[in-house]
């Protein structure tokens, strides 16, 4: 059986499943990462939160399961996607939680050590959704100070329409809801772990495409209660790039980390984990356009050649061997940077205007 090579810059698990990036901050002197995890075999089960920390955004170490599905309100699909804010030297993690009577409701753990977590013995805190009273999509909870207060965006799904929801708090424990900030029916059915931040002197809504499997960023202006958009963008073009969630960190930098994956790649055979975290961005503003670029640890990772930025004629493409993702004119590319891992390319345009993020032939 061929032997499946570990990534080198990028965190996989030890052992099974992940996806969703979860919980992603600053706490205590280290970065956290939790995530979307099976631990029992490399592909979807029942969810649990994996954890990792780190010093430098580059190397990680994968520390025991944050949150196991072991109370009523997650016995059927377990603990979903969510956030963590501190708050009065606490870690609060806010998740989707699944259970068969109740569908998708959402849920709070509080930790002191940003480790040991005790769920609020008032879970579920949001036990229905606003738009349709059999819970079936209510989840990704993304909770964000403002001015004196926190508020928390959510995804939805009514009908076909999906929406993002707004609610407010005092306390990260008793939520208000003060309604609905974005819907479509172009995005596919729920805009799937949404995350609402300001970004230079303006905000900007994030969410991932169930019908395209990409991530779409809207920006815009936000009040408090009304987001009003300005532009849509999507400089991450994926195809393997799924799922990212931004947070502030000590250096007030807007760091944005994806799943690195794709809910249609086939698990190789014989492989022990599958699914990984991106390599974490920077994101910026520049005359109104988004820009995703590595952080400043991880530049010394980045080259200029690799066999998947081929020179055609005028062109330059960028392509896996097989499929070509993107092909533009030599003149309007001005940097092209990569970086290279034993599975996997990440390649950044013109600073991060456009990015791809792919998986080579196992």
């Amino acid at each position: 059986m061929k032997e499946i090579p570990r990534l080198l810059h990028h965190f996989e698990p030890e052992k099974g499943w992940m996806n969703d990036p979860n919980g992603l901050c600053w706490f205590q002197g280290k970065y956290h990462a939790f995530f979307q995890h099976y631990p029992f075999a490399p592909k979807w089960g029942i969810m649990h939160w994996g954890h990792a920390v780190s010093e430098d955004l580059v190397n990680w170490e994968e520390l025991p399961i944050a949150l196991f599905p072991d109370k009523p309100y997650e016995d059927e699909g377990g603990c979903f996607s969510g956030s963590a804010l501190e708050k009065d030297g606490k870690l609060y993690l806010m998740y989707t939680s699944v259970s068969k009577a109740q569908g998708q409701t959402q849920s709070i753990a509080v930790s002191e050590d940003g480790v040991h977590f005790e769920k609020w013995a008032e879970n579920p805190a949001i036990s229905q959704c606003p738009l349709d009273p059999e819970n079936k999509d209510f989840r990704d909870p993304k909770m964000f100070p403002f001015q004196n207060e926190y508020r928390m965006v959510c995804g939805a799904a009514q009908g076909d329409v999906g929406a993002v929801l707004l609610y407010r708090s005092e306390d990260l424990l008793h939520w208000e809801y003060l309604g609905k900030i974005f819907e479509s029916d172009r995005f596919g059915k729920v805009p799937e772990c949404p995350d609402l931040f300001p970004l230079g002197e303006h905000w900007v809504l994030m969410f991932s495409r169930m019908d395209n499997q990409t991530a779409q960023f809207v920006v815009g202006d936000f009040d408090g209660k009304t987001f009003t958009p300005i532009s849509f963008q999507q400089p991450e073009l994926g195809p393997d790039f799924y799922a990212p969630q931004s947070f502030l960190d000590a250096k007030g930098r807007r760091i944005v980390i994806g799943w690195l994956y794709s809910w249609i790649k086939k698990v190789p055979e014989g492989a022990e984990r599958s699914g990984a975290l991106s390599l974490p961005r920077e994101l910026s503003l520049r005359d109104g356009k988004l820009l995703s670029f590595p952080v400043a640890e991880a530049q010394s990772l980045l080259r200029e050649e690799d066999h998947c930025l081929v020179k055609a004629g005028s062109s330059l493409q960028v392509t896996d061997g097989k499929k070509v993702f993107f092909e533009r004119p030599l003149s309007e590319v001005s940097s092209a940077k990569v970086l290279s891992d034993t599975r996997t390319r990440e390649v950044f345009l013109n600073g991060g205007e456009t990015c791809f993020s792919f998986y080579l032939d196992d």
